[in-house]
């Protein structure tokens, strides 16, 4: 009885189809009736059957109804139109198995390497403080990982470390040519110790600092040498220069998993860029990718001394008809070290890193995490009972203004042979976040905004203009206001319960707004919109939630036993039977987000499911009804509603607060 309804609909239908027709459709597409009274599920497929079989489409069904055989979860079957299939469940038998069943949980994931996915997400450069832009990679990579693995997939979440990238490399010739400062003054300077006596912060210093080395370049190009300098000492590593990397590079790290570990985003693995170069990842991919001429030294032009990939048909308006792979001074660039990393994460490097436990304190870890960090040694511990990489399907979720790379990376797959592989590299694409401007006059208050700007629907971040948004900024801002309001609400409260209930609302804001936009669309985040009780937003799901719990306290032991949505007068059952039928389609919702990548049609769902039990709840009596069936059910339906949004909340990464 716990078979998906969907899935119920579609077995039963190839055999009705196999007896009337003698044919086995090779798929059966379905649909939802716009109203529950024309059915629960519908099916176009006889107007696929009428091309080949030759016959009127409803002439196929009508045959097709006649020979369809009901049980305990499809009901009947009519024919609708000019050739549908419209399906009837056993309402009474579907709702009480998920009255039963209660909220649904992951199953086991399977122990079979070939069908693990690998999920890569947040990658943040480690040379500054995590901002706003972030929070959506994050928001979406992590959501997208606990849909995976309700459907039942095994899930590897990786979080890549660029800790030998130009972005480093520019912060440690901040300290260095700017502040005049090396690695002994770097590590009195910026202890924790120092820093909680000045009231700072390292990310947040490191931010500010990356700004200047910017300006500081503008005003004389020639100074850009100076990371020349420093990207290659990096790279050959044993050297003060990259020393420094690697202390700002982890401490960097250690504050973007803090700010990601309030929104809920959690990884298994760290793999760093350094490790791909000590460990020769990248050198096994190099003389790979030379041995199959997917790449070659550029004799002529303005890559010459440098080696190349050609890029037929991946120029997507770049300009360019070859990539860069290693500069003529010897260094790989990001996308060359890219292509090492995609193939060992299909176990196509026939190596692996070294592993131990990441440490990052001083925030207490409170998930098992792994990382590569300085384990160019063959020392190092293993992960019991755990193989990193070798996936059967990797998502990298990276910003759309990415693509161009990410068609390299494939490109550099396919020319070694690898079409599987390179097929099952998922870009998981999503444009920018940028804010209204009642955003940007809430965030940056002396920031003069001209008659233009407030014109727009939205303004882009812009460290140049000032309007850079750090992750932890909006965070605090959205649970300071969410606290405000919560006091003028509930006045008898302590202040930590108040401060925990803002943090859930807050963070439910925060993700809601990140996922109810389709990937493709910009975000104008905005923190009224996202914070608001009304409308499509995370508060008013959770309101929901707390409401129909207010709503259970009445319940004295009503619910349990079997109900029926026959005790209902006629015209009503519909309406309730609608509550339970939108349930039954959250495991087709998730296959559809997974499917697609767009999760927005999940979010989309859960809103729908919040208005319909609003409509239900001010429409109907709950406790007050005086007939004792139809209250009953009627608290069952609340119950199902409660426990079963609580779940698809939990998806989204949403916990729903006691009180609102």
């Amino acid at each position: 009885m716990s078979v998906v309804p969907e899935q119920a609909f579609r077995q039963s239908l190839r055999r009705a189809v196999e007896k009337a027709w003698d044919v086995v459709p090779e798929s059966i597409p379905l649909t939802y009736p716009p109203k529950a009274e024309l059915g629960d599920l519908a099916s176009p497929l006889c107007f696929e059957l009428a091309r080949t079989l030759r016959k009127p489409p409803r002439a196929i069904a009508e045959a097709i109804a006649e020979a369809f055989e009901g049980d305990d979860r499809i009901a009947r079957v009519e024919v609708a139109g000019g050739g549908y299939l419209n399906a009837f469940l056993d309402r009474n038998a579907f709702l009480n198995e998920a009255l039963r069943s209660g909220a649904p949980t992951d199953p086991a994931p399977s122990d079979d390497q070939q069908d693990k996915v690998i999920v890569e997400h947040t990658n943040i450069n480690p040379n500054k403080a995590a901002h706003i832009g972030h929070l959506r990679n994050a928001v979406l990579g992590d959501t997208l990982v606990r849909f995976l693995r309700r459907i039942g997939r095994p899930v590897e979440v990786q979080n890549y470390i660029d800790d030998t990238g130009v972005q480093v490399a520019d912060l440690v010739v901040g300290f260095q040519q700017i502040r005049g400062e090396g690695l002994d003054q770097l590590l009195e300077r910026y202890n924790a110790d120092a820093l909680r006596d000045r009231g700072e912060r390292f990310d947040y210093v490191a931010w500010d600092l990356y700004a200047e080395v910017t300006r500081w370049y503008e005003a004389d190009e020639s100074r850009k040498q100076h990371r020349a300098t420093a990207l290659e000492a990096m790279e050959h590593g044993g050297n003060e220069t990259a020393e420094m990397a690697a202390h700002v590079a982890l401490r960097m790290v250690q504050h973007h998993l803090g700010t990601m570990d309030r929104i809920g985003a959690r990884y298994d693995v760290l793999p760093h860029e350094s490790d791909i170069l000590r460990l020769k990842f990248w050198d096994h991919a190099f003389e790979r990718l030379k041995k199959s001429g997917a790449i070659h030294e550029a004799t002529e032009g303005k890559n010459a001394g440098c080696w190349v990939m050609d890029l037929p048909g991946v120029d997507e308006g770049s300009g360019e008809d070859q990539k860069v792979i290693v500069r003529s001074n010897g260094t790989v660039t990001y996308v060359g070290k890219d292509i090492a990393y995609q193939m060992w994460k299909f176990g196509l490097l026939g190596r692996d890193f070294h592993y131990r436990p990441f440490d990052w304190k001083p925030q207490e870890a409170l998930y098992p995490l792994w990382s590569t960090w300085s384990t160019c040694s063959t020392e190092g511990e293993s992960p019991e009972s755990t193989q990193f990489g070798s996936g059967s399907r990797v998502y990298n979720v990276i910003d759309t203004r990415q693509s161009y790379l990410q068609r390299v990376v494939t490109l550099g797959l396919r020319s070694l042979g690898h079409d599987a592989e390179a097929d099952e590299s998922i870009h998981y694409s999503y444009e920018m976040v940028a804010l209204t401007p009642a955003a940007v006059e809430a965030l940056f208050p002396d920031y003069a905004l001209s008659d233009e700007d407030r014109s727009k629907t939205y303004l882009e971040m812009s460290g140049r203009r000032g309007l850079g948004v750090k992750a932890d900024d909006l965070i605090d801002t959205l649970i300071e206001r969410a606290a405000a309001e919560i006091a003028k609400r509930n006045s008898d409260i302590d202040e930590a319960t108040r401060l925990e209930m803002a943090r859930r609302i807050s963070v439910g804001a925060l993700r809601y707004y990140m996922l109810r936009y389709t990937r493709n669309r910009v975000v104008a985040f905005d923190l009224d919109a996202a914070l608001s009780f009304e409308g499509e937003t995370g508060p008013h799901l959770q309101y929901s939630v707390v409401r129909a719990k207010n709503i259970l306290k009445k319940a004295d032991g009503e619910i349990g036993g079997e109900l029926s949505l026959d005790a209902l007068p006629e015209e009503a059952r519909a309406e309730h039977w609608n509550l339970v039928l939108q349930f039954l389609r959250v495991d087709a919702t998730l296959e559809q987000a997974v499917d697609t990548l767009e999760l927005a049609t999940v979010a989309k769902h859960a809103y729908v499911l919040a208005q319909t039990f609003n409509s239900f709840y001010h429409r109907y009596r709950v406790a007050q009804e005086e007939d004792a069936a139809i209250r009953a059910l009627r608290f069952g339906l609340v119950q199902l509603y409660h426990d079963r949004m609580v779940d698809l909340l939990g998806l989204m990464g949403i916990e729903v607060p006691e009180r609102m």
